[in-house]
């Protein structure tokens, strides 16, 4: 994704939301499975053969596409979730971009805000990643990550605000990354006191 097309697509989120949902016969499709105990938000688009289990929160401008499945006790909030995306349990995605195929295990989190905003209730901090060229502007103070197709994590992550991985990217347990791009087909792993480490994949 070019750099105007995600500042783009960014800024243009809600009223693309907005055409989307006047366009859709049904909001959320008769073959999906919400459980009863979960939360879902009057403007979420659910697709086809979607599953969000017990006790998950999906709010704000989603959509889910076709295949989703979200596990137990997780929040979305104004995510996009490519068709055949895995949420595990106790997941929180905020203001971000899902892969198709994607599959994040338990725990992970995905924040959209940064904390040197005065009031985290309306930050006013925008959000920087770190390219190959230098800084890139996000044009906006909520960006959680977009995450590649077929991506992989291990559980107990902490990614954003301002994350990229590419497709087919693997990020182990225990990972904290914001600010960053990760090329395709790379492995971040946690080495310990020294930060994220990132190496690309073997052919």
């Amino acid at each position: 994704m070019g750099e105007l097309e995600l500042r783009d697509f960014l800024a243009g989120w809600e009223e693309m939301h907005g055409v989307a949902l006047t366009r859709m016969p049904v909001r959320i499709h008769p073959s999906a499975f919400v459980h009863p105990s979960s939360i879902i938000g009057d403007d979420v688009i659910i697709g086809p053969g979607v599953r969000v289990h017990e006790f998950s929160t999906v709010r704000k401008g989603s959509v889910l596409c076709a295949g989703v499945s979200v596990g137990f006790n997780c929040e979305v909030t104004r995510t996009f979730l490519g068709e055949g995306a895995v949420l595990g349990h106790r997941i929180g995605v905020n203001s971000s971009i899902v892969g198709a195929r994607a599959h994040l295990s338990a725990n992970v989190t995905i924040a959209a805000i940064s904390m040197w905003s005065a009031d985290m209730r309306r930050p006013d901090k925008e959000i920087f990643v770190r390219v190959a060229e230098g800084l890139y502007r996000c044009g906006t103070p909520a960006f959680g990550a977009v995450i590649g197709d077929e991506v992989q994590t291990g559980n107990g992550i902490s990614l954003g605000p301002g994350v990229l991985l590419g497709r087919e990217c693997r990020v182990t347990g225990g990972v904290l990354l914001a600010a960053r791009s990760v090329p395709s087909r790379s492995v971040v792993s946690d080495p310990g006191a020294g930060g994220a480490h990132v190496r690309r994949r073997r052919q």
